[in-house]
């Protein structure tokens, strides 16, 4: 019961394996496994022998080491470039708004708080980070497509991006860590390259 798990919503759980004993040739490049396991229904797992899901999914994908960290470079400046646009944006609306000079020393004093609804707010994006953003995740693309020779480029954006999405999607490729998936817009679209 100890190894036992729950998930009260749809989740995609990412982990990664690397390989210490397992040295490739000189002719081939360095590969890390991706191992995920997602589920498409609430599960409640107390009994792991017997347990059998038709909601539940599991895979491994082979994946070259150098692309999943150049892959993760152009995801932080990705969300470095979201997190501009969010503080500009709010920036201007507080601009905007007509405010006393008594609320505006009060608002001077607030500390900005690690506030998750913030994370979750669509961010509306210019055309720069939005071609940044079609080109990552065209990127992320062809290394989880089952068949990468068929895998075209991204002409929009299949999902809401928001400052935790792409935090997500940074984490999901760190071979360091692993994440867990929850967004409705992003998990399905992860789940729909796995297949």
């Amino acid at each position: 019961e100890s190894r036992a798990a729950n998930a009260s919503n749809k989740e995609i759980n990412i982990q990664w394996y690397i390989p210490s004993l397992a040295k490739p040739s000189n002719n081939t490049e360095t590969k890390v496994l991706l191992l995920y396991a997602y589920n498409t229904k609430p599960v409640k797992i107390s009994n792991i022998k017997i347990f059998s899901s038709m909601s539940m999914f599991s895979g491994h994908l082979w994946i070259p080491l150098a692309r999943i960290i150049s892959l993760r470079k152009k995801l932080s400046n990705l969300k470095q470039q979201v997190e501009m646009l969010m503080q500009s944006s709010k920036s201007l609306s507080l601009a905007s708004e007509p405010t006393s000079f008594l609320e505006q020393s009060e608002t001077l004093k607030i500390i900005p708080s690690k506030n998750p609804k913030m994370n979750v707010a669509k961010v509306h994006l210019d055309e720069k980070t939005e071609e940044m953003a079609k080109r990552c995740l065209s990127e992320v693309k062809a290394l989880l497509s089952v068949v990468p020779a068929l895998s075209l480029p991204l002409t929009e954006i299949p999902f809401d991006v928001t400052l935790q999405s792409i935090a997500s999607l940074e984490d999901m490729f760190d071979p360091a860590t692993g994440c867990i998936i929850t967004e409705e817009s992003l998990f399905n679209w992860i789940i729909s390259l796995f297949h």
